[in-house]
């Protein structure tokens, strides 16, 4: 009873911070993790210890499925250059540029530790940045990299993860065989989304006279995809987002445009309530994790973490001016790039400053094991946990109260 409690409490908290923030004009993302601090901080609230892979099979499947339906296959394919460099690319270079910084700063900090550090904080949270920036009229292209990228660099960031723990147990790391294993968990996951959004569109070309059984069928299969997908090693996330971009194609050619407004209203209010959770708990997070950590090591860490962010911001600032420069010379030279592909340095930039971090940083990280084979604790699991919830609310708080200040000068600017 007191678990139910406390879930009621938070769903109250959070829809009544939403509703807060609108009337203030905060951006709801940011508030909702001031909200969750706080409320972490009261000596009456009772820590609430989450379980990762239940965090990543509640909230990734809709959240993804959601985005992938709604993008335009269109945009996504004329802007796939530049998404596959930003979502795979991106992600590793990221990685590694925090694996060097942890390396070189931090005591103790290994080499295998501080590439766990950096494929913990590689992939970035486009649902922070499109919340955030809701309402202040960025560019669809802007939009469309943004959550294209989100749907491919969590299984880009999982994969190198996966990676940097099986170094720091032991296993040694061959190039040729982590490259084969990356193509074989994108492919899997790839075969695993084709397959059951052919066998989705199936069913529902069966029951397609009964609204309510395909409604909840749409609500069901992200879960079951992701499921199978992870089932079998092979990336849930990609999966769903093969299954959404599948049944966005269904949608427009065979719904009915009553059910798809009716489907829309439904999805609305489940990504709100998601949404809203997220933040929520990333900021109850935090105090729960600041118990554990030496009163020492805090300010310090806090230190480590502001310099980890940001060198993700100018890594990320660095790439992305780079595939500016790179779609336009490549456009000059009349290779197959689309001028609709091309983008300015305004939409670099705002690309640039969204890379915020969020909850799948914090699913991972979390996730990380208490112990490893031989029974010994996993080093530094304390201070990599921390660092990491440190630098997704610092990204979230620095870069979302900056943000849509940054977007509507820009506008301005260009205007």
């Amino acid at each position: 009873m007191e678990n139910y409690t406390i879930i009621l409490v938070i769903m109250a908290l959070m829809i009544g911070v939403c509703g807060i923030a609108d009337k203030l004009k905060v951006p709801i993302p940011v508030l909702l993790l001031l909200a969750g601090i706080g409320v972490g901080f009261m000596p009456a609230m009772p820590g609430i210890l989450l379980n990762p892979e239940i965090i990543m099979l509640l909230f990734l499947p809709p959240l993804l499925y959601d985005a992938a339906f709604n993008i335009s296959f269109k945009d996504f394919k004329t802007n796939s250059n530049t998404i596959g460099a930003l979502a795979i690319g991106l992600v590793f270079m990221t990685t590694a540029g925090i694996a060097v910084i942890a390396h070189y700063l931090i005591a103790g900090m290994t080499w295998p530790l501080a590439f766990v550090l950096g494929a913990i904080l590689s992939a970035t949270d486009a649902v922070a940045a499109v919340g955030i920036t809701k309402g202040l009229g960025l560019p669809h292209k802007t939009v469309t990299i943004l959550e294209g990228e989100s749907l491919v660099n969590d299984a880009s960031a999982l994969v190198a993860y996966r990676f940097a723990v099986a170094a720091v147990t032991g296993v040694v790391f061959v190039f040729w065989q982590a490259s084969l294993q990356f193509a074989a968990v994108l492919g899997g996951g790839f075969l695993v989304g084709l397959i059951m959004s052919a066998l989705l569109a199936y069913t529902l070309r069966y029951f397609r006279t009964n609204p309510m059984v395909v409604a909840s069928l749409l609500l069901l299969m992200p879960f079951v995809t992701y499921l199978i997908a992870e089932n079998y090693h092979v990336s849930g996330v990609i999966a769903v987002v093969v299954l959404g971009l599948g049944m966005s194609r269904l949608s427009r050619e065979k719904f009915p445009e009553k059910f798809k407004e009716r489907s829309r209203h439904f999805w609305e209010v489940i990504t709100f309530l998601i949404n809203g959770l997220i933040f929520l708990l990333i900021g109850l997070q935090f105090p729960l994790v600041l118990k554990r950590m030496a009163t020492t090591q805090i300010w310090p860490f806090i230190g480590y973490a502001a310099v980890i962010t940001i060198v993700t911001i100018a890594i990320r600032m660095v790439r992305v001016y780079l595939q500016q420069f790179n779609l336009q010379k490549a456009f000059r030279g009349k290779r197959k790039v689309s001028e609709e592909a091309l983008f300015d340095s305004r939409t670099s930039f705002i690309i640039s400053w969204s890379g915020m971090r969020g909850i799948v940083s914090l699913a991972i990280a979390i996730g990380l094991p208490v112990t490893m084979e031989n029974g010994t604790p996993f080093p530094m699991r304390n201070e990599i946990v921390f660092l990491s919830i440190a630098v997704v609310l610092l990204s979230l708080l620095g870069q979302g109260l900056t943000l849509p200040w940054i977007v509507k000068k820009l506008g301005r600017e260009t205007a």
